[in-house]
């Protein structure tokens, strides 16, 4: 090992900014470790080196940042540090200068994370001491980058609120076994913007690519003793560096294919949304592996208990949580989205578990700074913001309270959709609620219908096909005895567990998903569709595949006849979802009479009546319309509903009655749009006749005037 006698000249660079920043010159190191003793750069020749070339104590320090300049190193310079400092668990504190430490802004990994007993700050034996063994070989090094790329005049679709549709994938998972992508490029960056998956995503009609984790990760320490890995990303490494794993041309060209996909995509028309993970990293509770923050300074980057600071407070479920209290994890974090937003041009981000970036000291807080810097940020302030509004902690479950800029999944949507069509008793109600915008929610603060980012399926579930084939989660493959997934699904199987030849029940399946589907997209709010739900996708009744990277969880293009029809019936869904502004409202609905008197919403029995406050306390009643007048919300209004015609949904449920057609505002007649039964499209029906609804049914209508 080389030491600073032989270390090429340093001169003493700057605090700022952090990371390894190349100038056309040389590189600036800097690096917050605010508790720490010494600080040493080291600097690897080759990935596959056990050993620094060189190490090179930094001098420089400026409040807690070390700091350093080297002249004529370039773009592709592996490096790590190690970190000096007092080994005292007891006070939180875990400084090993014998463990080779990742830099938190590393834009790039020139070596993947390698598992050994060597990457543990301790002895493995003996817990309570610290480990004497180098990591050198297995410790996952950075790589200099250098950020310069063609842009070519790249524009972002800029996709308003109202008319986002989401499309939530896995890199590699829309590719691996689609016959059109070339095979180099299935299961990477560049194999999303291929032809033919452009050409899938365009005819099927969502706006919007919803990728998960793409920052860099690292499987759990109990998948890889079970020859398993980390499938979903979910357990960041580096919250700069895109997942080398999905580089096509090898890992050193994984920033430029992540550009090069988000430039494609955007000349597509689509806007590219990754969904984030900063509420916690891949290093887990204590006796997890230290790979950076915990080695460079623990006490600052993570919450510990105050009254045994050996144990990590966790709002995950995996072991740890970021201190986003701490201005520089602060600052880590939205330099990070910065970083994504301003170089690599993403348009919004998914924040996985967003509570806990909220909670200040432990209790959640959506005044907490963390939410006060995004929405002064000059950039950030202008992409979208998706929140998972809820975490494992106390109190930890906030829809319906994030700020007013900020969007949410909601969970309270998809369960309620799944109980009406399920046939849960006592849920008409809500599911009016729900179809009709969730008010009750998000109509506070000022806050539009589209806060609520509408699913039934997400990649953490089942897909739409087995919530209607399974109601048992079947996750052995995991290796945990099925005893992991959520437990309440609220899903169901028509009779027969798993998968059957009775057409019967395969029929019945099929219309509750196209009736479950068709609900998503008529409903007001923001529609989220999963990946792969479109291709009739099956993942065997696994509610929990985060660890199967195989077939459980690649989609498979080779559809049969009913796949084939369940597609075109998701495409035409879209397309009427685009073509009336009815179902994009930028306004809450009211069910208060227009200037012509017809009401923004109404909803009737099928009697034929409007219905009553009785009528909605009936917990057996499953059948209802919606009625969305065609007139102008607010002709005043960006994305005003002027023009439209009337739109009729008639939800049958579980318990279907005949239902009588309610008037059409100006006289037109009641033309079929489509249903999820075999319900001919374009039938063309008058008020006040009586159709015959088929259990778990839809039918969209809209007001056409009569011919002749």
């Amino acid at each position: 090992m080389n030491h600073d006698a032989e270390a090429p000249a340093t001169q003493p660079g700057r605090p700022t900014p952090l990371g390894a920043t190349w100038d056309g010159q040389g590189v600036n190191f800097a690096l917050y470790a605010e508790r720490a003793d010494a600080v040493d750069l080291l600097l690897f020749d080759r990935p596959d080196d056990a050993e620094p070339a060189v190490t090179i104590p930094l001098r420089e320090r400026t409040g807690p940042v070390w700091h350093a300049y080297l002249p004529y190193r370039r773009p592709g310079q592996l490096y790590g540090y190690r970190v000096h400092g007092p080994w005292n668990p007891d006070e939180g504190l875990r400084y090993n200068p014998a463990k080779v430490l990742l830099d938190p802004y590393a834009k790039a990994l020139g070596r993947p994370f390698l598992w050994n007993d060597a990457v543990y700050d301790y002895d493995v034996h003996q817990p309570e001491r610290p480990s004497t063994a180098s990591n050198g070989a297995y410790a996952p090094l950075a790589m200099v980058v250098d950020d310069a790329f063609s842009w070519e005049g790249d524009r972002r679709p800029d996709v308003a609120w109202r008319d986002t549709v989401l499309y939530e994938t896995h890199v590699r998972g829309l590719t691996m076994r689609h016959p059109d992508v070339p095979p180099r490029l299935r299961g990477t960056y560049l194999g999303v913007a291929s032809e033919a998956v452009i050409d899938h995503l365009k005819t099927l009609g969502v706006t919007t690519i919803s990728l998960l984790p793409v920052h860099a990760f690292m499987s759990e320490p109990h998948l890889h003793a079970k020859g398993l890995r980390n499938y979903w990303g979910y357990n960041p490494l580096a919250y700069f560096a895109p997942e080398p794993r999905y580089a096509a041309f090898g890992i050193e060209g994984a920033v430029r294919e992540f550009k090069m996909m988000v430039k494609t995509l955007h000349a597509a028309g689509f806007e590219v949304v990754i969904d984030v993970v900063y509420n916690h990293t891949a290093e887990g509770g204590r006796l997890g592996p230290t790979v950076s923050w915990r080695g460079i300074d623990n006490v600052g980057y993570y919450k510990l208990l105050e009254d045994d600071p050996q144990v990590y407070a966790d709002y995950s479920g995996t072991g740890n949580t970021l201190d986003a209290g701490n201005p520089f994890v602060l600052q880590m974090i939205t330099d990070s989205l910065r970083y994504w937003v301003e170089e690599m041009h993403v348009d919004g981000f998914r924040f996985d578990l967003a509570s806990a970036l909220a909670r200040e000291l432990y209790d959640v807080n959506m005044l907490a700074p963390f939410f006060t810097v995004i929405q002064q940020d000059p950039t950030l302030s202008r992409v979208k913001l998706i929140a998972e509004p809820w975490d494992v902690g106390p109190g930890g479950y906030q829809v319906g309270n994030f700020p007013w800029t900020w969007a949410e999944w909601n969970g309270r949507y998809r369960d309620t959709i799944r109980a009406y069509w399920r046939g849960d008793p006592g849920t008409l109600g809500e599911f009016a609620t729900r179809v009709s915008g969730s008010s009750d929610l998000y109509d506070k603060g000022g806050r539009r219908p589209f806060a609520s980012i509408n699913f039934v399926t997400a990649h953490d579930g089942f897909t739409l096909r087995d919530l209607v084939s399974y109601e048992e989660r079947h996750n052995h493959a995991n290796g945990e005895a099925n005893r992991d997934g959520h437990k309440h699904m609220l899903s169901q199987n028509f009779g027969i567990e798993g998968e059957t030849d009775d057409p019967t029940i395969l029929e019945r399946r099929a219309r509750a998903r196209r009736s479950m589907l068709a609900t998503l997209l008529l409903s007001q709010g923001v529609p989220m569709l999963l990946g792969g739900d479109e291709l009739s996708r099956t993942q065997g009744g696994n509610n929990n595949a985060y660890c199967q990277d195989n077939d459980v969880s690649w989609y498979d293009w080779n559809l049969d006849s009913s796949d084939a029809a369940f597609l075109a019936f998701v495409r035409d869904a879209l397309a009427f979802r685009k073509r009336h502004a009815n179902l994009r409202r930028t306004t809450f609905l009211t069910g208060q009479p227009l200037p012509s008197g017809c009401k923004d919403v109404s909803w009737w029995h099928p009697t034929g009546r409007e219905m009553t406050g009785d009528d909605w306390g009936d917990a057996h009643r499953t059948t209802v319309g919606m009625l969305l007048c065609g007139e102008e919300e607010n002709p005043s209004a960006v994305g005003s509903t002027r023009g439209d015609v009337a739109l009729l949904t008639l939800f049958a449920g579980r318990r279907p009655e005949p239902f009588t057609l309610p008037p059409t505002p100006g006289g037109s007649t009641w033309r079929v749009a489509f249903a999820s039964d075999e319900t001919p499209r374009g039938r063309t029906h008058r008020a006040g006749d009586t159709l015959p609804l088929d259990v778990d049914t839809l039918i969209a209508f809209e007001a056409a005037v009569p011919e002749g």
